[in-house]
């Protein structure tokens, strides 16, 4: 009876020890190989850079792992608050509805010494009244657009007419039309005094060179039929070689272009020589268009 009461007791113990033996096996804690089971956490740990023990040494202990160093935490940059971006300054400011142009000084000396568009004061600062008086020189002078502004086409247009020398132009006793080929500008005298003008022109471009001389209005017809370009030239007066005065189909600053040897004008203006002149009126050209 004993005797089986000690075999009992034996089995029940040999029982525990195989259980706690098992579990042991699956403890990410073991350090142990485990044959087929989980590969060691201590190497996982290790090639991961977490602590933990890198296995037996030569005796069969567990040596303690290497310290490894503890991961940094890479500081979590701020926000950082986004300026509102300034707006920049207009470089052109607005004054009573005009912007200021950059030629603004030049335009309000030239339109003073021309006169006859309004007040302006010389300063190179914008005004009301310089606003008006630009806007008035310009539309009488077909540039566009019509906003008061200092731009290259009104400074270029009133140095032109500021500079003409009228007197250049030899007058006979009639009507003569004068041509300034330099500056495109034509003018008219009666008796030797100016009655139109100056005013802006555009003659022949480059290969259709618009001679100087002096020459005589020899046909006119108010509305004639150009043959070769098959375009109205309204108001026509012809004075040699094909050429003659006659209201422009075109933008007439346009200096990209230009006419075939005719001297184009503003519709106001091809009217006004068309009601001076006359077949035997006087015309005289100085002077050779820039690039021809």
């Amino acid at each position: 009876m004993r005797r089986v009461r000690s075999i009992s007791r034996l089995v029940a113990l040999a029982v525990v020890v195989l259980v706690g033996a098992g579990a042991c096996t699956f403890d990410p804690q073991s350090g142990g190989s485990g044959g087929g089971g989980a590969a060691p956490v201590g190497a996982a740990e290790q090639a991961s850079g977490a602590s933990g023990t890198s296995g037996p040494d030569q005796r069969g202990r567990p040596t303690p792992a290497a310290p490894t160093a503890k991961p940094t935490r890479k500081p979590t940059p701020k926000p950082t608050r986004t300026a509102s971006t300034p707006t920049p300054a207009s470089s052109t400011p607005t004054v009573a509805g005009c912007p200021q142009g950059q030629h603004q000084r030049a335009v309000e000396t030239y339109l003073a010494r021309l006169g006859g568009f309004g007040p302006v004061t010389v300063d190179g600062r914008q005004s009301a009244a310089d606003c008006a008086a630009i806007k008035k020189f310009q539309k009488r002078y077909g540039i566009r657009p019509v906003e008061g502004r200092a731009g290259p086409t009104t400074l270029d247009v009133a140095q032109r007419l500021a500079t003409t020398d009228t007197t250049r132009c030899k007058a006979g006793a009639g009507t003569t039309f004068c041509v300034d080929l330099t500056r495109q500008t034509v003018w008219a005298l009666r008796g030797g005094k100016v009655v139109l003008g100056p005013t802006v022109t555009r003659t022949g471009m480059s290969g259709y060179r618009t001679p100087s001389g002096t020459y005589k209005v020899n046909y006119r017809n108010p509305k004639e039929w150009s043959n070769p370009y098959e375009v109205w030239l309204p108001y026509w007066q012809h004075f040699t070689q094909g050429m003659g005065f006659h209201e422009t189909t075109t933008y007439l600053h346009d200096k990209s272009i230009g006419s075939h040897g005719c001297v184009n004008l503003l519709h106001a203006d091809a009217v006004r020589m068309w009601e001076l002149g006359k077949v035997g009126t006087r015309v005289v050209l100085i002077g050779r268009r820039p690039g021809t």
